[in-house]
């Protein structure tokens, strides 16, 4: 009777396993832990540096975050979603500053969950189906990281740029206001990629002007495209 109560326990406790099995609810089993990046996400660098994803795009099977080229930095630099900087995301792909401002980090981790769209904060969402190349009086937005989303036209779509390191020329330049810390922001027009913030003038109370990367010529330039 004692073997017989044994080989009962054991297929009592095979037959639990295999309905555990069936509708997942396996004790032992543990979920991957997904980091979400997207558009508005911030980065941290090894160098110390935060910069903010523009988009994400894709190329040849190949996944990676479009960002303002002066804080991109170097080939060697590493990418973190965290500010203590032990997530490893990534590392910098290419990147052009000055005469342009654009910088691609290539993502390295399978731990990622990467929505094409932006965010506008507050749990809101910006689906990005395509990119635009810009005409004068165009409406268009951007999402900064201090300011949240603000409107305005394009007033120029080859404005340029002066600063201490050299000049940035083919810029996007509208009425869309920025305050300090928006430097990356993801510009739209609707559905539709235009750039990001790579310099700005004035403020949102006064006005001012803010200028951008085209995204066109970024995603041309790596044979990327938005999704």
């Amino acid at each position: 009777m004692r073997r017989l109560h044994t080989c009962l326990a054991m297929l009592t406790t095979a037959m639990t396993a295999v309905v555990s099995l069936l509708f997942g609810t396996v004790p032992s089993a543990t979920a991957l832990q997904l980091t979400t990046i997207r558009g508005g996400t911030v980065l941290y660098a090894a160098t110390g540096a935060q910069c903010v994803v523009g988009f994400n795009a894709t190329g040849n099977g190949v996944f990676y975050g479009v960002m303002v080229g002066h804080c991109s930095g170097t080939h060697t630099t590493t990418w973190y979603a965290d500010a203590a900087r032990t997530v490893q995301v990534g590392v910098t792909a290419g990147a052009s500053f000055p005469i342009d401002d654009y910088g691609v980090v290539r993502y390295t981790s399978s731990l990622l969950n990467l929505p094409g769209d932006i965010a506008l904060g507050g749990g809101v969402y910006q689906d990005i189906t395509g990119v635009a190349s810009p005409a004068v009086g165009q409406s268009l937005c951007h999402v900064g990281r201090t300011s949240g989303v603000h409107c305005g036209k394009v007033t120029a779509v080859n404005a340029t740029v002066n600063y201490s390191e050299g000049t940035v020329y083919g810029l996007v330049r509208s009425t869309t206001c920025a305050e300090a810390g928006d430097t990356g922001a993801p510009a739209y027009s609707g559905t539709l990629a235009v750039g990001f913030l790579v310099g700005a003038g004035g403020n949102c109370t006064s006005g001012g002007v803010s200028y951008h990367q085209p995204v066109a010529e970024v995603m041309s330039h790596f044979g990327l495209t938005v999704y």
